[in-house]
């Protein structure tokens, strides 16, 4: 599992340096191997341990083609889906389009999901978050209804 918030930075190439913590986790899973692509619904990167992704990919795949929203996912998910791998220092290199799209420069925010991380411009993060946090909690915030008896 992947959690927590992380400030890094970029480098003048596009690296960035996965926290120390994540590492060993990272090899165990993939030996390394990674795979970013671009979020469907918010201007950030995600960040998937290749066979994570590989599992994603298939019920990507197996989505039904004449489905117009189907066919947006999948361009767009498995279109940006590139693979990259930890070097020996546990840098990531970030491809310049999937930069470009997150609108990424030097600060950066990776936010363990789970299963994926998510990576923001910092900017954009904690605009999103303030925005997330100062939304009213009117109907259509509403929980679904499997989270309705979560404690926490």
């Amino acid at each position: 599992m992947f959690r927590g918030v992380n400030n890094l930075n970029l480098d003048a190439k596009g690296r960035m340096a996965v926290p120390t913590r994540y590492r060993e986790r990272i090899r165990d899973l993939s030996a390394g191997q990674m795979v970013v692509t671009i979020d469907t619904d918010e201007r950030c990167l995600l960040l998937y341990p290749l066979p994570v992704w590989e599992e994603i990919e298939r019920k990507l795949d197996a989505l039904p083609s004449f489905n117009r929203q189907a066919r947006r996912v999948q361009r767009l998910l498995i279109g940006h889906a590139t693979e990259c791998e930890m070097d020996g220092q546990g840098r990531l290199l970030l491809p310049p389009p999937l930069r470009e799209f997150a609108v990424m420069d030097k600060k950066v925010v990776l936010i363990g999901q789970g299963k994926k991380f998510e990576l923001w411009d910092e900017q954009s993060w904690s605009e999103r978050r303030n925005s997330w946090l100062d939304e009213d909690d009117g109907d259509d915030m509403a929980l679904p209804a499997d989270l309705e008896s979560l404690s926490l």
